[in-house]
C-alpha cells in the first residue's frame, strides 16, 4: 500500500493515478474528499486529516510499502518557516512511529541551503529529519522552479502587459514542469530503488531565462509581454501590495537572492543525479499557460 500525501495536487494526483494504473493499492491524504472522487473511483481510498496531527498521519501510514511526502503551499500564514517545520516534525514522528520502510520526499532544488532561499530552506530542515530516521530508505527529489509558478504571476501580466521579477533577464537556470516531476517520483515508488538517504534533481529540458519566458508567452498571446528587471526591495513591496504576508514576501525575496547568486543551483551537477523532463516551457506556454492568459475571470 502507498500512501500520497497531496493526493489531489499537481503531484500527488499523477502519482496516485500511475499507482492506480498498474493495480497498486493507494490511500491519498487530502483535506477535501469532494476532490478525491474521481480518484476514488479509479480505486484509491482517501484519509481525510491535517498534516499538523502526527497520530492521524501515523494511522494513515500504517503498513504502508511507500509514502510520497511534501509540504505543501500555504499563503495564508504569518511564520511559513513554522508552518513548514510543525508539518515536518509530524510527518518524520509518524514515519518513525507507523515504520515505513520508504519514502519519496518532494524537496527542492537548492534546499541544501538551511538559510537564505526563503521557503526552499524549510525544506532544508525536513530532509534533515527524515535522514534521521533510523532504518528508513528515503530519496528527496530536488525539482528546479516549477513552470506551474508561471499561473502566480498572471494579474501582473494581464493588468500591468509585463513580466516583472528581480532577477537578469538573460540568468537562465532550472525550471520543469510538474508533470515530469510525478513521472520520477512513481517510477521511483514502484522500483523502490534506493537505500538510505539520496538526492536525485529534476530538470526541464533544458535551462530558461525570465527573458526568455517572457518573449515566448508574446509570441504564444500574439501580445508583447517586456520583461522588467526589478530590485528585490520593489518585488517584496509588490507581493505584499497583491495581498502575500510580509514573512512570505520576504522569503521569496531570499529565495530570488539565492537565484541570482546562483547558490541556488549550488552542488547541482546535470552529469549526475538528474532526470530530465519531456515538457519544454514553450510546450507549457502554448498548451497550458496562454489560456488561462486569454481567458478573463467572470
Amino acid at each position: 500500500m502507498y500512501v500520497i500525501l497531496g493526493g489531489t495536487g499537481n503531484t500527488g494526483k499523477q502519482i496516485a493515478e500511475t499507482l492506480l494504473a498498474v493495480g497498486k493499492a493507494v490511500t491519498i491524504v487530502s483535506r477535501d474528499a469532494a476532490k478525491a472522487q474521481d480518484l476514488v473511483a479509479k480505486g484509491a481510498k482517501v484519509a481525510i486529516g491535517d498534516l499538523h496531527d502526527s497520530d492521524f498521519l501515523t494511522q494513515t501510514f500504517r503498513g504502508a510499502t511507500a509514502v510520497y511526502s511534501l509540504v505543501p503551499p500555504k499563503w495564508d500564514v504569518q511564520d511559513w518557516r513554522a508552518f513548514q517545520t510543525q508539518i515536518a516534525i509530524a510527518i518524520t514522528l509518524a514515519v518513525h512511529s507507523a515504520k515505513v520502510p520508504y519514502v519519496v520526499n518532494l524537496s527542492s532544488m537548492g534546499a541544501h541551503l538551511p538559510e537564505g532561499a526563503g521557503p526552499v530552506s524549510g525544506l532544508y530542515y525536513l530532509e534533515q529529519m527524515l535522514n534521521n530516521v533510523p532504518g528508513l530508505n528515503v530519496l528527496h527529489l530536488r525539482p528546479g522552479y516549477f513552470y506551474q509558478n508561471f499561473y502566480g504571476l498572471l494579474d501582473m501580466i494581464k493588468h500591468m502587459g509585463v513580466l516583472a521579477q528581480p532577477l537578469a533577464a538573460d540568468h537562465a537556470f532550472t525550471m520543469v514542469h510538474t508533470s515530469d516531476i510525478a513521472n520520477v517520483a512513481a517510477q521511483r515508488l514502484l522500483a523502490l530503488d534506493f537505500k538510505r538517504n539520496s538526492v536525485q534533481f529534476i530538470s526541464g529540458p533544458r535551462n530558461y531565462s525570465f527573458g526568455e519566458a517572457a518573449a515566448l508567452i508574446g509570441k504564444a498571446t500574439g501580445t508583447e509581454v517586456p520583461f522588467v528587471s526589478t530590485t528585490t526591495e520593489q518585488s517584496v513591496e509588490g507581493m505584499i501590495g497583491a495581498g502575500l504576508p510580509t514573512a512570505i514576501a520576504e522569503g521569496y525575496g531570499d529565495l530570488y537572492k539565492a537565484i541570482n547568486q546562483r547558490s541556488y543551483t549550488a552542488g547541482f551537477d546535470p552529469k549526475t543525479n538528474v532526470s530530465f523532463g519531456e515538457i519544454a516551457l514553450e510546450q507549457f506556454i502554448e498548451n497550458e499557460l496562454k489560456y488561462a492568459l486569454v481567458t478573463e475571470a467572470v
